[in-house]
């Protein structure tokens, strides 16, 4: 799944309000890696973020098909209340999980989430948020306590660790063109060296920037999966190193 696990966290860097925008990414995992040739080829992403003058909150769904229909649903809620003017510094508190069917952890239907379901995860934390006047250029970084509920097949009683993120977001050439995404990395006694690291940076063009197309709000990019120790592949196995591009396109609303 484009954001399986994480949390990806990602800053709506364009918009000082507050903006939904839905994502579509075509994968090229299978086409470029042997072992992941089960892997899902489309996902979509919906995705939030509201401001206000508590706090702000930030929320995504993604679905992932196959050629027969979608194989796993997972989603992703924050709320944060601001400590300081402009949630500059902000507790933060956010739940990840998702369904899944047997087929889309691979070949072997294994994964250390359960063979159906991502477990919940409970986060809480603090953030320190920065942008610039005219949010152009947006930067944040959250520090947190994760909490995995039960999962008896893989491990006694409930699994917790450390989770730190960051979000970045760039708009330049008066807003045409978009460099944004997020890097997380946390612990897991599970995986080899106990750490997992993804991170997902995305290039957009901007067609509403061209001349006649002010209010076609449709974006065309990519994003690329940098993951260690996160892809289930085809051997049962998530001890590698994988780069995975996309072909993605956006409507923002």
């Amino acid at each position: 799944m484009k954001k399986l696990f994480l949390f990806a966290v990602m800053l709506v860097s364009s918009f000082a309000a507050s903006a939904q925008n839905f994502q579509v990414h075509y994968d090229f995992g299978e086409a470029l890696y042997d072992e992941l040739g089960s892997r899902h080829g489309l996902t979509t992403t919906m995705e939030m973020y509201k401001p206000d003058k508590y706090g702000a909150t930030f929320g995504f769904i993604d679905l992932n098909y196959k050629r027969d229909g979608a194989t796993a649903a997972y989603m992703e809620i924050f709320r944060e209340i601001s400590l300081m003017d402009n949630n500059k510094i902000a507790a933060h508190f956010e739940y990840n999980g998702g369904l899944a069917s047997n087929d889309f952890f691979g070949v072997n239907g294994y994964t250390y989430t359960g063979a159906t379901r991502f477990q919940h995860a409970f986060m809480t934390g603090a953030a320190y948020n920065w942008h610039n006047s005219d949010f152009s250029k947006t930067w944040s970084l959250i520090l947190e306590y994760k909490y995995y509920m039960s999962q008896k097949k893989y491990h006694n009683g409930a699994f917790s660790g450390f989770q730190a993120t960051t979000t970045w977001g760039l708009n330049f050439c008066e807003g045409m063109f978009s460099f944004l995404g997020f890097a997380d990395v946390w612990y897991d006694q599970r995986v080899n060296g106990n750490w997992i690291f993804v991170s997902q940076p995305q290039f957009w063009f901007n067609l509403n920037k061209l001349d006649g197309l002010k209010d076609f709000n449709l974006s065309i990019g990519t994003e690329v999966e940098l993951s260690n120790n996160f892809i289930w592949n085809d051997e049962g196995k998530n001890n590698k190193f994988y780069a995975i591009p996309t072909l993605g396109a956006k409507w923002t609303f």
